[in-house]
């Protein structure tokens, strides 16, 4: 089957369920864009995969079954998001044992598998009947907004930014020990914006 590689563009709140977030995927060749819904925890999950430099004092579930995986010599070679049933998104994890290069497939909900695949660094594949059904195309003005509208409700910018750089990194510290990690990915993004200016 000819599978469309998708990137990862962003999470954001949800428009339509409260207390739930959208994971924006996107085939980079034809810029058609998969919103997919998901829960707080496996926002936070995925955000951490992919801010390597965040780590939390214990081990998510996501963590621990990175360290399953690796421990069983298996590497996580790709997921694939291989159909969508009344609004609901079906995927497979695809695993290698590295001794025998024997294959596993493992169903999984799609926010637990994008959660692990940023973890390997692995490619996220759907078909071309999901980006048909599911896909939608926005113009690059309409996601700005969306970005700038998302990070002003989420990021309290004001009180950030009136922080000095030392202030921020014991801040994000204490984020991080006490396991709040949507204050410590706020504080870490402030953190990377003064850095960008720096540059």
């Amino acid at each position: 089957m000819d599978y469309k590689q998708l990137v990862i563009r962003g999470i954001s709140y949800s428009q339509t369920q409260s207390g739930a977030y959208a994971l924006l995927l996107e085939h980079e060749e034809s810029h058609i864009k998969l919103p997919v819904v998901i829960g707080n925890f496996e926002a936070q999950s995925i955000s951490l995969g992919l801010e390597k430099d965040i780590h939390p004092p214990r081990p998510l579930t996501h963590d621990l079954f990175t360290k399953f995986i690796v421990s069983a010599h298996y590497e996580l070679v790709s997921v694939i998001i291989y159909q969508i049933v009344d609004g609901v998104f079906f995927s497979n994890i695809n695993f290698k044992n590295k001794a025998n290069d024997e294959e596993l497939i493992l169903d999984a909900r799609t926010s637990d598998a994008v959660a692990m695949a940023v973890r390997f660094d692995a490619p996220i594949f759907t078909t071309q009947q999901v980006l048909n059904e599911a896909g939608i195309l926005l113009e690059l003005e309409d996601v700005s907004k969306e970005e700038q509208a998302f990070s002003e409700t989420v990021h309290t910018e004001d009180s950030l930014r009136s922080l000095s750089m030392e202030e921020l990194q014991k801040l994000l510290e204490e984020a991080v020990k006490e396991e709040d990690y949507d204050t410590a990915l706020e504080i870490q993004e402030e953190i990377k914006r003064r850095k960008k200016k720096i540059d």
